[in-house]
């Protein structure tokens, strides 16, 4: 049935906490309502965001915690009673939790559109009987949607070759990432001032060489990986300072050695929490480090390269897709620190290659990843997969 022009379009997205939303969709929200979609969200949400999102955004608040739990049964039985009565075209979802949720529910609710929007796969740093469970779950989740779109063309190559989908019902938006880069906000123009008050406000001196890392310390971003690059270079390079700057969320798996270095020396400096202007941290780096193990696309990547810094990053799915090798960025093997520490060092000792690479990245995502154009193509995609459905005219 077609549906007709003066019939809204409704789109549910669907993530756990409001944090991923806040990262990587709430800037896709404006498009889809300017393009005749009503939209709803459902995560789990507090009064006072609910209150703080745009007037065309409906909440639908379902509590959820980062990580499968039983708890999730409750939740599951929430959205298939919201989907019943709302009859949504498409439900949209991403994060693990959330995703296998709302693609059991929509899947008993006959939903057209089931879309999953893959921006992470969590068992391919797992073992054993661990790593067997996420990968059913990560299976279970692809076969009850319609269509999976990785935020990278690398995690499609490895999910097809792993038969958790086919070409007809999987691929890539534009040239990947959740939601690209915003240029207004990551101004190159700024770099200098954003620079200058940072390096002012954490006490860099200006021949300060600074390696830098924005997410949150946890084994699976490579933190021991860094931190052992870091005790490397740092007995040789005093002028070496390591800017860590997000959530100091220890698991109990990192090294501790490593976490007594981090926390001990002087020349390890912390901002702690989240930061909401993460252009004005990364203008005060001169090197960015991302030696993460696994990674949907690694947003990071693009944003650092946004602001002119030259990247050594792990050779994994996602992050390598957003960087052209030894032009933007060095890629080293995964889990290494020694060869981490090798292209680490060049930079340090070469001003004039980290300013060429910079330059290259900030060009790179000019032309690929610029935000306005991923989420017009977010858009177009999502009425893609409504034509197909035989569900607009």
């Amino acid at each position: 049935m077609h549906m007709s022009s003066n019939k809204k379009k409704k789109i549910a997205i669907i993530t756990t906490v409001t944090m991923t939303v806040d990262y990587f969709i709430k800037d896709t929200f404006k498009a889809y309502h300017d393009d005749g979609y009503e939209v709803c969200l459902i995560c789990n949400m507090d009064e006072e965001y609910q209150k703080a999102l745009p007037e065309y955004v409906r909440p639908l608040p379902i509590p959820m915690e980062r990580g499968v739990s039983l708890s999730g049964v409750g939740a599951m039985f929430k959205m298939l009673k919201i989907f019943k009565k709302e009859k949504f075209d498409i439900v949209q979802y991403t994060t693990p939790n959330a995703s296998l949720y709302a693609s059991i529910a929509s899947f008993l609710a006959r939903v057209p559109v089931r879309l999953y929007c893959q921006w992470g796969l969590l068992f391919v740093s797992f073992n054993g009987i661990r790593r067997k469970i996420f990968k059913f779950i990560e299976k279970l989740t692809c076969s009850l949607s319609t269509f999976v779109a990785p935020d990278s063309f690398g995690n499609l190559k490895l999910c097809r070759e792993m038969g958790f989908y086919d070409e007809s019902k999987s691929g890539v938006v534009y040239n990947g990432s959740a939601c690209g880069v915003d240029l207004d906000r990551f101004d190159i123009a700024k770099k200098e001032q954003y620079r200058k008050e940072i390096r002012e406000q954490y006490g860099f001196k200006e021949d300060d060489v600074v390696m830098g890392f924005l997410g949150r310390l946890m084994k699976d971003k490579g933190f021991d990986e860094m931190m052992g690059a870091f005790n490397i270079l740092h007995k040789k390079y005093p002028e070496l300072k390591l800017f860590f700057v997000g959530y100091e969320e220890k698991s109990d798996r990192e090294d501790h050695e490593m976490l007594s270095l981090f926390y001990e020396c002087p020349d390890v400096v912390r901002t702690g929490g989240r930061v909401y202007d993460p252009e004005r941290y990364m203008a005060a780096m001169d090197i960015y480090v991302f030696p993460s193990y696994r990674e949907g696309f690694g947003t990071v990547v693009i944003e650092s390269a946004a602001m002119e810094l030259p990247l050594v990053i792990s050779d994994i799915p996602g992050p390598t897709d957003g960087v052209i090798r030894d032009e933007t960025a060095f890629v080293v093997p995964v889990k290494t620190v020694e060869p981490l520490a090798e292209k680490i060092e060049q930079l340090i000792l070469d001003k004039e290659l980290r300013e060429k690479m910079g330059k290259a990245g900030r060009k790179l995502v000019e032309d690929k990843f610029d935000s306005k154009n991923i989420i017009r193509e977010i858009v177009r995609h999502r009425n893609s997969l409504l034509e197909k459905k035989g569900l607009l005219k």
